[in-house]
């Protein structure tokens, strides 16, 4: 069969609304209460093969911790050296495969996750990580869906990427996955991300072997189990739930690692590249290390900002997902002018908040993942309410009782060096610091200085000029940017994601940036009618 195919021309998932009467609520409701009514025992995958160890971890509901949903086996040190080997395996075929024949298993596990797929992935989602419906549905279902789809179209882009020929010569481009395998470590709060970091290097012909963050072993179990249904073939991506240390330590020193896929926090990620460092005369060749960590990302308000989108912006900007988002609003600075009617509409805003079980509808947030995350959340508020510089304008409490529960809470601070004006501390924590209004210039300075990340930001302003002082001053502070929105909810193919200095390498999930990262290619030159003489022209008498 021959033949030059052009690939579906990829369109965002569209979100769908839960609301009352709808279909997509009641099978989003049967949906909850099957994942709610089993445990699942989840083995590593090798090769294909289900893997058993015996030790095993359990999956809890963020929101009712006694509620065991899943069992999840550990890889041992058996499990991890095998995964290696039947990722080198693997690709020794599908790297060879046709870049069709490749696309054609994420196209069609994009399809099998928009309809068969979509309420169980958002269910385990829900259950497993406290996401309300919303969350879920923009994370688990559309931006999953979009990564699939969007990933194959940007590889098609690279594919026809090709140099230019000179008369008698035929020159081509071969663009070659890695040599080695790609080791992908996933973060809780994101069930697509969780998908992304080992489908996009696979499709690019890359074998992977795939660390899930434990508290997100359900969902990413049942996408993994999506992506075999879909047709990937046993090998291509290795499953290894296990310990995060255990399992690194004997990654990062193989041989063959040819890269890291990371998303989760900044100090993991720089010891993942202190050991590359570390390690590198052991390598075949470079490792190709990508990360997407930290952020303390702002929200700056000139004086002309509208107040009413202001302070949205900051509620959902902050408190979506109890603040468990990378791009979650962690720091605002608001002028003095407007501070009393955004302050005032804000805490309207929060005090009407609801939060509980995911499954009740009514909720606008859940519980933070897990018992650590609480009790560092529970100990900055607690000093936060020691500190006579700190006012707590909203929430400020914390209730481990029965779910991970920490209120949604505002905090006006009277120095912008404060701590919680400096470190990420993922939750639903805004801090405020309220400027003169006259220091604009000074405060753009304040918001580019204050922080070691430039992950996502916002700026609110009805003034042009505002704004463009805004655009020069905060260039490098965000690698996302949002004029007059929330500094969250980046879509596939429309604003590609990613920060740098502490917050990553700013590859840009979502875009052709990322899938190249994946390739190494490697140049062909063909000569159609090689020389016969080894004299130049100039050789020869006048």
């Amino acid at each position: 069969m021959s033949g030059i195919w052009n690939i579906p021309k990829p369109l965002n998932e569209p979100v769908l609304s839960y609301a009352p009467g709808t279909p997509e609520r009641a099978a989003l409701k049967s949906g909850l209460a099957a994942v709610g009514s089993q445990q699942v025992e989840i083995p590593a995958v090798v090769g294909g093969r289900e893997v058993r160890t015996g030790v095993t971890q359990n999956v809890v509901s963020p929101h009712c911790h006694q509620r065991v949903l899943a069992r999840v086996h550990q890889a041992d040190r058996k499990t991890i050296d095998a995964a290696v080997k039947a990722a080198a395996e693997a690709q020794r075929d599908w790297g060879n495969w046709r870049f069709e024949d490749r696309a054609a298993v994420f196209l069609r596990a994009a399809e099998l996750l928009a309809g068969t797929h979509r309420q169980l992935l958002n269910a385990a989602t829900m259950l497993g990580q406290s996401k309300t419906a919303y969350q879920a549905e923009i994370d688990s279902a559309c931006e999953l869906i979009d990564f699939l789809r969007f990933n194959v179209h940007f590889a098609e882009r690279i594919y026809h990427e090709q140099p230019d020929s000179s008369p008698g010569v035929w020159n081509r481009m071969d663009h070659r996955p890695l040599e080695g395998f790609v080791y992908a470590i996933t973060p809780f709060n994101f069930t697509a991300i969780g998908g992304n970091l080992p489908a996009a290097p696979a499709l690019m012909g890359n074998a992977v072997v795939w660390k899930p963050a434990a508290s997100a072993s359900l969902s990413n179990w049942h996408f993994f189990k999506l992506l075999e249904e879909a047709g990937l073939p046993p090998g291509v991506i290795n499953f290894l739930p296990g310990n995060a240390v255990e399992v690194s330590q004997a990654l990062l020193s193989h041989r063959q690692l040819a890269g890291i896929h990371f998303t989760g926090s900044t100090p993991v990620f720089q010891s993942l590249w202190r050991s590359v460092a570390t390690n590198l005369e052991g390598y075949a060749g470079y490792p190709r290390v990508v990360g997407e960590t930290g952020g303390k990302d702002f929200i700056l308000a000139h004086p002309s900002a509208d107040v009413d989108a202001l302070a949205v912006a900051m509620v959902r900007g902050a408190y979506e997902y109890q603040g468990q988002k990378c791009s979650a609003a962690s720091r605002a600075y608001i002028p003095d002018t407007i501070w009393p009617a955004v302050r005032d509409r804000a805490v309207g805003m929060i005090e009407d908040i609801r939060m509980g079980d995911v499954a009740d509808f009514r909720n606008f947030m859940g519980a933070v993942i897990d018992r650590r995350s609480f009790t560092k959340l529970k100990d900055h508020l607690d000093a936060a309410k020691r500190d006579k510089g700190v006012t707590i304008l909203a929430g400020g409490g914390a209730d481990d009782s029965v779910g991970f529960f920490v209120q949604p809470t505002l905090l006006q601070v009277e120095d912008p060096a404060y701590r919680l004006m400096c470190e990420e501390i993922f939750g639903p924590v805004l801090t405020t610091h309220v400027y003169p209004a006259a220091r604009w210039r000074e405060t753009l300075k304040l918001v580019d200085e204050t922080s070691p990340y430039a992950l996502t930001g916002a700026v609110f302003a009805r003034d042009r000029q505002a704004l463009a002082e805004a655009d020069r001053s905060l260039r490098q502070a965000a690698g996302n940017y949002y004029i007059n929105d929330k500094p969250t909810g980046a879509v596939v193919g429309q604003q590609p994601f990613g920060g740098a200095r502490a917050s990553g390498t700013n590859d840009k999930a979502g875009s052709i940036l990322n899938l190249l990262r994946w390739v190494s290619p490697r140049s062909i030159k063909e000569t159609l009618s090689p020389p016969r003489d080894y004299r130049y022209p100039f050789m020869l008498e006048e």
